[in-house]
């Protein structure tokens, strides 16, 4: 088979490599690979500035189809699980929620510990497999991430809403704020962006779009930008997806402590996702029009030109790499 490796080693050593075809087990299912979501994280495992060890193979947003394996028919499109359970296991994992791992033993396909699906030929457990119904499954593992955001966000709200803010108009915010729409609300997105497939594809979903910050008290943030969080700590209800970078900016702790306090504020954070949630975003994805769902993905790299897959270009929104 070929896969796309990395020497986590070695910065920049990004390959495509002949490796010995996997061999499933008796509870797995061999998996023609068809294509995978490349992210800010695949960018930096591929530059050097994510992951410590050897070689791995990269790629945590799966597409594939069944070849053989119990529990699915050949032929069946499906995406795989990303986060393995510790072995220990810690309380969280011990009752499934591996997700949220409280002593950070665990792996993730693609990304720690395990290889993972940016391969012609994978292999998954069957517990692990969720069915997709299009090629727009390759969206699967952002829209659980996603889901996962809008399960804690209910979890935590102590008000009624009806409108949301979705702040960043990435893969993660657009799809936040389609879930949004789904559930009947009045969705808004705050981009920068003036021009390209954004505005548009946010208007299309029915949502608002902004270039200006407004005042909504219920906000997924999905742009991790230091200066945009400080603004957002007041706000009553703040739900925080995106991974920020070093970058340092003043905050005034007092007065964000004060608001949160005399609101009854929560801030809080959301990351990766279990099989429940991908569950549920393989039905939210078969509620959503397909013809949206590709229009998100803003290019489409054959196997052949992988690198350009990892470079970050005007325009992009999601990038894929179709490996068959």
């Amino acid at each position: 088979m070929r896969a796309l490796t990395v020497d986590l080693a070695r910065p920049g050593s990004l390959a495509l490599t002949e490796l010995p075809d996997p061999v499933p087990g008796p509870d797995e299912l061999l998996v023609e690979g068809l294509a995978i979501g490349i992210c800010g994280t695949d960018r930096e495992i591929v530059r050097g500035e994510f992951g410590t060890g050897g070689e791995l193979v990269i790629g945590h947003e799966s597409l594939g189809r069944v070849i053989s394996g119990p529990g699915f028919a050949p032929g069946s499109l499906v995406a795989g699980v990303v986060r393995r359970p510790d072995p220990v296991p810690c309380a969280a994992c011990a009752r499934g929620e591996f997700d949220m791992c409280l002593n950070g033993q665990y792996t993730e396909r693609g990304i720690t510990g395990i290889d993972g699906y940016g391969a012609t030929l994978w292999t998954v457990p069957t517990q692990y497999a969720v069915g997709v119904s299009s090629r727009a499954g390759v969206l699967l593992e952002p829209a659980s991430v996603v889901v996962k955001a809008w399960e804690r966000l209910e979890r935590f709200a102590f008000f009624d809403f009806d409108s949301v803010l979705v702040t960043g108009a990435g893969p993660i915010g657009l799809l936040a704020a389609m879930i949004g729409v789904q559930r009947g609300l009045d969705v808004h997105v705050f981009d920068l962006a003036e021009s390209g497939p954004k505005p548009d594809l946010v208007e299309s979903l029915g949502a608002t779009y902004h270039r200006r910050l407004p005042g909504h008290e219920v906000v997924i943030e999905a742009t991790g930008a230091p200066e945009l969080v400080a603004q957002l700590l007041g706000r009553r209800l703040v739900c925080l997806t995106g991974v920020p970078s070093t970058e340092v900016v003043p905050v005034d702790v007092g007065q964000a402590n004060r608001d949160l306090v005399l609101r009854n504020g929560i801030v809080f954070g959301t990351v990766n996702s279990n099989v429940r949630h991908y569950r549920e975003a393989s039905a939210v994805l078969d509620r959503a029009d397909d013809a949206w769902l590709s229009a998100m993905i803003t290019r489409r790299v054959p196997l052949s030109s992988y690198v350009e897959a990892f470079e970050s270009r005007p325009g992009d929104v999601k990038v894929v790499l179709e490996l068959d």
